[in-house]
């Protein structure tokens, strides 16, 4: 894993959205970053698998044209309360980070979760249909 430079891959997938940022090992210095706005113009599009599968791509050709040959990724979902699985968007987005000439290192699931936190909403006796 010398040749060549390694970068971390933060994809954030919920049901509504889908963020890419692509950072070096440190995470301090954002290499590139996308988000389901940037390539859809219907807010109803942005978490789709489709619209993950072109923002990766447009990622991974800002970060090869910076020199980085495989990345490391961390998946998180909206955690918390809230939902615990990723969306829609994030397997498709690593898939086409790889289809894409990137090399993938480590696949890590970063959700944060609580250790008993705060109350989820939707009342006492829950949200009713």
């Amino acid at each position: 894993m010398t040749e060549g430079k390694w970068a971390i891959a933060h994809i954030y997938s919920s049901f509504n959205n889908t963020l890419i940022t692509i950072t070096d090992l440190t995470g301090a210095e954002t290499i590139a970053k996308i988000s389901g706005g940037m390539v859809v113009k219907a807010a109803r599009d942005e978490s789709s698998p489709y619209t993950a599968m072109q923002m990766a791509m447009q990622v991974a050709e800002q970060a090869k044209a910076k020199g980085i040959v495989g990345v490391h990724v961390k998946v998180r979902a909206p955690g918390g309360n809230k939902q615990r699985s990723p969306g829609p968007g994030a397997q498709a987005a690593i898939r086409a980070l790889a289809r894409a000439g990137l090399r993938i290192g480590r696949i890590e699931d970063v959700t944060p979760i609580p250790h008993d936190g705060t109350k989820p909403k939707g009342g006492k006796r829950g949200r009713r249909v």
